[in-house]
């Protein structure tokens, strides 16, 4: 597994995502986890601080170890047309969701450890027909055929120093969150979260804080009906399972430092109530890892930032941590 390396897919080529990939390979270059690059050659050498000299196409990921200290490896799959930095277009979907496509192939195959997504851009895809909500549902379908272990995911994870939350629902509107929570959605994300926290993240016997949906957790369900109904269900479940799952526990006070100390993780019910923290904490520096997948997939915690790409403004530190933790959980996993 160490002698492998990571695949990066360069999400939008619009976006930052050629710009921080190759800043990453510049602070990584001479330690590692080395990494090669599934995407369009000559957008990585068109990225502020990219050029043609230190990047180098390769046809094997065998090849990324050899080439990494000297020059950035890119597994070349041009795009169709050129792409203008700031300015997404969903002629460049074929590309990246090939891209995409590659690299999980490889992680499949064994030829690579995990997989480090660069940002996409949801609008240029869906522009284009893209049928999933996001990354994690598409990594979802590309390796449904090839689960094992009892994987249920996927499971997004958002990860900073000193937290851990993952989602029950991911990108579901805010009105359409009550009704689209169940207990078996609940405990199958509890169930994933906590073989994740013993395989791939070292946590022997796992405490999992499930937050509750409503203010003060519905206080006995004066102030809603979700905690009675569906969440302390889900809890009693999970420990009948043999999760040390804890809750529901009012959001507001689930991630001040003290309560940390308490949990491995925080199974949210929502985006915001879980990446809000996340990014209060470490906003630069926070990662997003998808759990019960047959392959490790780690990713930045923020988007395509098509506002600053191109300008050499972007900062690699989310990038960076995400390729430190692909390679984390895949050296455990081995």
């Amino acid at each position: 597994m160490k002698n492998r390396p990571l695949a990066i897919s360069l999400g939008d080529p619009a976006g930052i995502g050629p710009e921080i990939v190759f800043k990453a390979w510049s602070a990584l270059r001479h330690t590692g986890p080395h990494f090669l690059v599934v995407g369009d050659l000559n957008q990585v050498a068109a990225a502020p601080g990219g050029t043609s000299g230190l990047i180098r196409r390769i046809s094997t990921a065998e090849d990324a170890a050899r080439t990494f200290s000297q020059a950035l490896p890119v597994i070349d799959i041009p795009l169709l047309e050129p792409v203008v930095a700031g300015a997404p277009s969903p002629r460049a979907a074929k590309a990246v969701i090939a891209w995409i496509e590659t690299a999980v192939g490889l992680a499949l195959s064994g030829a690579v450890g995990g997989v480090v997504t660069a940002p996409i851009a949801k609008e240029s895809l869906y522009g284009a027909g893209f049928p999933f909500p996001g990354h994690t549902e598409f990594l979802g379908e590309l390796t449904l055929s090839h689960r094992y272990d009892g994987a249920r995911g996927p499971v997004m994870m958002l990860a900073a120093p000193g937290l851990r939350v993952s989602l029950v629902t991911v990108h579901t509107p805010l009105a359409e969150v009550s009704a689209s929570l169940t207990v078996e959605k609940i405990v199958n994300a509890g169930l994933v979260t906590a073989q994740a926290l013993r395989r791939d993240f070292g946590v022997e016997h796992p405490r999992l804080a499930v937050a509750g949906l409503n203010p003060h957790a519905g206080e006995g369900g004066t102030i809603g009906r979700e905690e009675v109904q569906v969440v302390g269900p889900a809890v009693r479940a999970l420990r009948d399972l043999g999760v040390n799952a804890l809750g529901p526990s009012p959001a507001d006070s689930l991630f001040h430092e003290a309560a940390r100390a308490k949990y491995d993780a925080v199974l949210c019910l929502y985006h915001d109530q879980a990446l809000i923290p996340v990014k209060m904490l470490d906003f630069w520096g926070g990662v997003n890892i998808t759990l019960g997948l047959p392959i490790v997939r780690t990713s930045p915690d923020h988007g395509t930032a098509f506002d600053i790409a191109g300008r050499g403004q972007a900062r690699p530190d989310s990038m960076i941590a995400a390729i430190r933790m692909a390679q984390a959980i895949a050296e455990r996993r081995s």
